[in-house]
């Protein structure tokens, strides 16, 4: 029986795991990603008039929609390079899952990004509050603008989970089978998500490849492309978390079984402040 390494803080120096690398850069790589695709999909209609036929769609865009500029096509220029640099970049915080192989990259760059959404979120709601509550001037844009950011953070958000293993399982009987037989519910619990994967996207894709092809839009007074976006997102998430699910079968095949327990709820740093804090008091 191994320990759990999360119980183990030794663990987290041993070669196998990415060293924790702080600094500026795994911060300002993926504002600077998230500024580069908040920019290019916005500008996506842009791009559309240009790789699609001529036709009414392609119409309804331009007299809606400028044509692409240079400034558009270095954004999206941007998102190629700093997914890139922050895929290669990206490095693990303490408490992180600790093994990593190439695919878990992109799933915690994702991560990272799906992070600063939910702080720009909070920025948006705050600005609305103050002004609708304070100056009395509410805005036409902060609640559709919420419900899109809200949207993307709660698709991405299931992508970082499967990576970290964090999604909801159930060990009571897991953990009284042999490995063998672990390996075996494994095999049939990334089976389904794959299957589940393979049957969304199949249905799926034809909806989503329409809204997106069209824009289509919120239909309010904001207007955004929220169908546009979040149903081709769906598709693409799933995939990945499909991709994800079977990358955690293959990295955990060779792993030695950890006994889950009422301890693995214990956060020892928490205690120790705790500790420390009553030593103070006396």
């Amino acid at each position: 029986m191994r320990k759990d390494p999360m119980q183990d803080a030794t663990y987290y120096e041993t070669a196998a795991a990415p060293q924790v690398i702080p600094g500026p850069m795994q911060i300002a790589i993926p504002m600077a990603f998230t500024a580069c695709f908040a920019w290019a999909m916005w500008r996506v209609p842009a791009f559309l008039m240009v790789f699609t036929d001529p036709g009414p769609t392609v119409d309804a865009l331009t007299r809606r929609y400028a044509a692409a500029s240079a400034l558009d096509w270095l954004a999206l220029a941007g998102v190629v390079l700093f997914a890139i640099l922050g895929v290669m970049t990206v490095r693990r915080a303490p408490s992180e899952f600790e093994d990593w192989g190439v695919f878990d990259r992109l799933s915690v760059f994702i991560g990272r990004v799906t992070m600063l959404l939910i702080a720009a979120l909070v920025c948006v709601m705050v600005y609305e509050v103050v002004l609708r509550y304070a100056f009395e001037r509410p805005t036409l844009w902060a609640n559709e603008m919420s419900l899109w950011m809200a949207g993307f953070i709660f698709i991405l958000s299931g992508l970082y989970a499967m990576q970290q293993r964090s999604h909801i399982r159930i060990f009571l009987l897991y953990d009284l089978m042999p490995r063998t037989l672990q390996r075996v519910c494994d095999i049939i619990s990334t089976g389904l998500i794959v299957l589940f994967a393979f049957f969304l996207f199949w249905g799926g894709y034809g909806e989503a490849a329409q809204k997106f092809a069209r824009w289509e839009t919120f239909g309010t007074a904001f207007d955004p492309p929220i169908p546009a976006t979040l149903k081709p997102l769906i598709l693409i998430v799933v995939a990945l978390v499909a991709l994800q699910a079977i990358a955690n079968l293959i990295r955990d095949w060779n792993a030695q079984p950890v006994i889950h327990t009422a301890a693995d709820d214990i956060d020892p740093d928490e205690i120790e402040r705790l500790r420390r804090q009553v030593a103070g008091d006396e």
